[in-house]
């Protein structure tokens, strides 16, 4: 479940609180992991287009909150919590930049404002936005 707590800015997915910083680390890391097999510090700093530091603060939180690990040689690794937020978030981008696009939305528009949206969006209305997309009807009130 993905819920926004509008008093401290943070979502919980799976049941865990996760903050929206956290989750654009994971799935970052999950899409370069998808284009090119190996995930290291510098790769993400340029995905994410900030800088070195700042990914290595990053990734200090995200393997004291459990979400990856490093290996020998530096490369990042997701645990299974990581990777479950990660593809979480990963998997509402898709599908709100597709129906975004489907809408009349440029696709660079459409990811800029998937990428909004991914992190405060309920998992209810993700939910009835999926049923909708796939049936192109809206349900009827009662």
């Amino acid at each position: 479940m993905n819920e926004q707590n509008a008093e401290n800015g943070k979502s919980r997915t799976v049941g865990t609180e996760v903050g929206k910083t956290i989750e654009d680390y994971l799935e970052a890391i999950l899409m370069i992991r998808e284009r090119q097999g190996y995930v290291r510090s510098i790769d993400v700093a340029e995905q994410l287009g900030v800088t070195k530091p700042s990914v290595t603060y990053a990734t200090k939180r995200l393997k004291e909150g459990g979400y990856i690990t490093m290996d020998h040689a530096g490369m990042i690794l997701f645990t299974d919590s990581g990777y479950q937020i990660a593809d979480s978030t990963y998997t509402r981008h898709k599908v709100l930049t597709e129906f975004f696009i489907s809408l009349g939305v440029s696709p660079e528009q459409a990811r800029t404002d998937a990428c909004k949206v991914e992190h405060d969006l309920s998992q209810e209305t993700f939910d009835a936005l999926c049923r909708h997309a796939k049936t192109g009807a809206l349900p009827q009130k009662a």
